[in-house]
């Protein structure tokens, strides 16, 4: 599976977990140190991001990572890998 993808993923995730906690972006980046700018780069996995970074919001989420078999590529997400 492409390495894109799945750091495309967990951008998602953690903007999904943000969002049902009920915060915005600014006080995600308050409460893990980071900037908003960080946040948004962290949300839309984008692939110069540090890891360090993703820890911090996941922690500030009170959220971790686990390792699970990839499912196998949405045809949208397919079609986003294209352009």
């Amino acid at each position: 599976m492409d390495y894109s993808l799945i750091v495309s993923r967990l951008g998602q995730q953690i903007r999904e977990k943000r969002i049902n906690r009920g915060l915005t972006q600014a006080q995600l980046a308050e409460l893990a140190g980071l900037t908003r700018q960080k946040v948004i780069a962290v949300e839309k996995g984008t692939l110069s991001v540090a890891m360090v970074a993703y820890a911090r919001v996941l922690g500030a989420l009170d959220s971790e990572c686990a390792v699970v078999p990839a499912a196998m590529p949405t045809l949208e997400e397919l079609g986003g890998l294209f352009e």
